[in-house]
């Protein structure tokens, strides 16, 4: 299945190499046109500026600097992101919130529910290569004529 036939499946932005270090590679993202006119531009991060960054892996080690490529993400992939990013930690701090204010004051109950998120982001830090493996993202070459 090429990007003609799974255009509603995946994201898409185009960018080019800019480094290779190892076995990754980074991939500076152009400013996506279609980002304007997206429902959860404010949530991505890829629509604030002109142009990002993104590490990935290159397995086979072929792509050479400034080479112009197409970087791919599913797009079923959004909704367990935005849940891990945003909704998680967001009910980890009320649930610890509620809990705390039933055996502690207002000032240390919300501490704790704070510093809930230390544990949580550190457990983050520490699955990385499960999230890299989840999400994965794709890169192609574009072909030029």
């Amino acid at each position: 299945m090429d990007l003609q036939e799974q255009g509603s499946k995946v994201f898409v932005h185009s960018g080019k190499v800019s480094k290779i270090h190892g076995k990754s590679i980074l991939v500076s993202l152009d400013k996506n046109i279609q980002c304007e006119s997206c429902s959860v531009k404010g949530a991505c991060g890829i629509s604030n500026s002109e142009t990002k960054e993104i590490e990935i892996p290159n397995t086979d080690g072929s792509f050479k600097i400034n080479e112009p490529v197409k970087v791919t993400l599913k797009k079923s992939l959004g909704q367990t992101a935005v849940f891990w990013a945003y909704i998680f930690p967001f009910l980890l701090m009320l649930l610890t919130l509620i809990t705390a204010s039933a055996v502690f004051t207002e000032w240390i109950a919300g501490l704790l529910s704070l510093f809930v998120l230390v544990p949580y982001y550190a457990s983050v830090y520490a699955f990385r290569n499960y999230f890299r493996k989840t999400f994965r993202i794709s890169v192609l070459r574009i072909r030029t004529l």
